[in-house]
Formats: structure tokens, C-alpha cells, sequence
């Protein structure tokens, strides 16, 4: 004996609300968990990227450079973003997890073009050390021919640097690109009603 599919539960309309409404809400709210993290994840990556950001501005001005500046214009950026995604999500936006996962596709880009950068510096010019010597020649005697060694230490730094982001960044943004099924999945399965509470919520 066949039976009739289970009809959704009705929007509650203007009535109060009963307890399988009640029930359907408390079923979202598990069936969203995957979601939810994923706005955490956002949030904690929002935060970080905005303090970082934040501090490179506070900096900049103290000692000036157009590699600085676009530092810290990149990470505000991706902050930015960083947010928007995290707001979007908030409001079931199927174009959240797109957005994210570029979004740190570009914080790794900022940070490999960043080390990349002083790794070229270090290597074609003069170093960092040498340039410290030049404009403080009384170093010179303190801390002695030190040339190579601080070359070596800051090639293994932002070379190391650039070989752990690649991954870590690809990982973070396949993180969130991956997201969008969970969130397909929850819209088509979730009553509508539900779902405009909780975006009236966000």
C-alpha cells in the first residue's frame, strides 16, 4: 500500500505558532550546522585579516613605501570581502562560498606577491642587511660580516613562507567552495517560511 507524499508545514501566516512549527525551526537550525561554521570560519578569517590590516596602516606612515602601502590596501580588501561573504552567508546566499573561496585564492596572492618580493629584493640587490649597514655604518662593528648569514635567515623565512601559504590558501578556499552544496542542499530542503525567518534574522 503506497502513501501520499508528507505535504510541507504551511507557512504560519498570522496565527501563532505550534510545535511542529516549532519543531521544523529547531530541525533547521541542526540541519544548518555546516553552515553556521562556515560564518564562523569567515568571521574568525574576517577579524584576523582586519587586525593585520589595521596594524600595516598604523605602520605605513612611520615608514612609507608603495609596497607597503598596497600590503595593506590588499589586506583591506580581502577583509572587506572577508565580510561580505560572512554577511552573505548569514542571508543564505547562494553566492557566498564563490565569493569567499576567490576571496582567499586573492589573501594567498597578496601574501606570495608580498614574500616574493622582498625574496627578489634580497636576492638582486643589495640585501637588507647591507642597506641597514649602509645607513648605519656603526652597526658594522657591532654586528660584524653578517652579509650572508642574514641573507640565508630571510631567504629560508619568506621562502618557507610562500611554500605553506600555496597550500593553506588552497585549502581555505576549496574550504569554501565546497560549501555551496551544503548550502544548496539546506535551501531546497528547508520550508521557505524558515528560511525568510532566519534571513529576516541575519
Amino acid at each position: 500500500m503506497s502513501y501520499p507524499p508528507e505535504q510541507p508545514l504551511p507557512a504560519p501566516a498570522n496565527e501563532p505558532l505550534n510545535q511542529q512549527h516549532y519543531d521544523a525551526m529547531r530541525e533547521a537550525k541542526t540541519k544548518r550546522k555546516k553552515i553556521d561554521f562556515a560564518i564562523g570560519v569567515a568571521t574568525f578569517n574576517g577579524w584576523s585579516i582586519g587586525i593585520f590590516a589595521a596594524l600595516s596602516a598604523l605602520i605605513l606612515p612611520l615608514s612609507f613605501n608603495f609596497q607597503g602601502l598596497l600590503i595593506t590596501l590588499g589586506l583591506g580588501a580581502v577583509a572587506y570581502h572577508e565580510f561580505k561573504g560572512r554577511r552573505l552567508l548569514h542571508l543564505l546566499d547562494t553566492r557566498a562560498p564563490k565569493l569567499l573561496g576567490y576571496n582567499q585564492l586573492a589573501l594567498g596572492a597578496v601574501i606570495v606577491g608580498y614574500c616574493a618580493w622582498n625574496l627578489i629584493a634580497e636576492l638582486a640587490g643589495p640585501g637588507s642587511y647591507a642597506q641597514t649597514i649602509q645607513e648605519n655604518p656603526e652597526l658594522a662593528e657591532v654586528l660584524g660580516p653578517m652579509e650572508d648569514l642574514m641573507s640565508m635567515i630571510i631567504v629560508l623565512v619568506y621562502g618557507s613562507a610562500i611554500l605553506l601559504t600555496i597550500p593553506y590558501q588552497a585549502l581555505i578556499a576549496w574550504y569554501y567552495f565546497s560549501r555551496a552544496k551544503h548550502l544548496k542542499a539546506y535551501i531546497d530542503q528547508t520550508p521557505q517560511w524558515v528560511t525568510d525567518l532566519q534571513r529576516a534574522a541575519a
